[in-house]
């Protein structure tokens, strides 16, 4: 009889404690947060939104950081958010990184080729084009970076940041070594977004003609940097082929070879290998690659090839 008395008041002593071990703890005193981060958290949690532009005006999101963001279809990921450039509202969906420059069309070449320099495959990876997906917005600066906002957001404007290798988050801004934007509102007149400009325009060897065939320009605002600074990141000889003050997208070199981007900048010549970035099949193998030949002939400094190029829509 003593030990089924003793066995009970154990029994009683465990649920006591066990009972005290999950009792929850207050998180809001007079209607305060306790933890100033995770009232930030749960603000971000209340405003689900398919951008950051929709965040900032529908709720008077002003904090640059890491937000949740819904698509169309109700896929949430989280994405970066740059609230402060520009009047803010930039939705960060994408990052080229470069992790071997060396590798042409090697693994990690993601916006590019990562199957080698097949001739039957004239679009590579085809991911300028395609809904799929990679990487992190933290790490957006060690690795290849692309979320649903690449193909969801409608936008009308694009930012570009070049942040060096390996930057961590919150020095983005500033180790910069250029950042800029687009006012002109092109992304209207291609459908809303990158996704939809390279379905019109695509990314394809032998889909057209150098100069002939551009997909489309559109000139720059800086926020870091200038004309003058954006061509001083080439080589002389890459200088004297280009327009600094613009963005392009979808350009041919003389063996009608495609690249995707060239950042900063207005192709003259038809050597845009050398200064431009992203494609598919190469005639040349040592051409292919996410920075195509932006290491050959000293076309770019190594300040420009050891940065990444981060994409954002407003």
């Amino acid at each position: 009889m003593l030990r089924c008395v003793f066995l009970l008041m154990c029994l009683l002593h465990l649920k006591h404690t066990i009972l005290g071990a999950v009792t929850p703890k207050p998180i809001l005193i007079n209607g305060t947060y306790i933890n100033p981060e995770l009232g930030k958290y749960h603000a971000r949690l209340r405003s689900l939104a398919r951008s950051c532009l929709e965040i900032k005006e529908n709720h008077g999101g002003t904090q640059d950081g890491i937000y949740i963001l819904t698509t169309e279809s109700g896929t949430y990921y989280q994405a970066f958010c740059d609230m402060s450039t520009a009047g803010g509202g930039w939705t960060l969906v994408a990052s080229v990184h470069e992790n071997n420059i060396k590798g042409k069309c090697s693994v990690g070449d993601r916006w590019s080729s990562q199957q080698g320099n097949d001739q039957n495959l004239p679009e590579g990876d085809g991911a300028w084009a395609n809904t799929a997906t990679f990487g992190s917005a933290e790490s957006s600066t060690s690795d290849d970076y692309k979320n649903p906002g690449y193909y969801d957001i409608t936008a009308q404007d694009v930012s570009v940041w070049h942040i060096p290798n390996d930057e961590q988050l919150r020095n983005w801004t500033s180790s910069a070594i250029l950042r800029y934007h687009t006012e002109s509102q092109f992304l209207r007149q291609h459908g809303g977004n990158l996704y939809h400009l390279f379905k019109k325009y695509p990314v394809r060897f032998r889909a057209g003609q150098c100069k002939s065939d551009t997909g489309a320009v559109s000139p720059v605002v800086y926020d870091t940097g200038d004309k003058d600074s954006t061509t001083k990141l080439y080589g002389p000889s890459a200088g004297k082929e280009f327009e600094s003050g613009f963005i392009t997208f979808r350009v041919f070199n003389s063996d009608q070879a495609a690249m995707a981007m060239c950042s900063g900048i207005k192709p003259t010549e038809c050597n845009p290998q050398h200064y431009c970035i992203g494609g598919g099949y190469f005639p040349q193998r040592q051409q292919c690659g996410d920075f195509t030949g932006l290491d050959l002939r000293e076309a770019a400094s190594k300040q420009l090839t050891e940065s990444s190029v981060l994409l954002f829509y407003r």
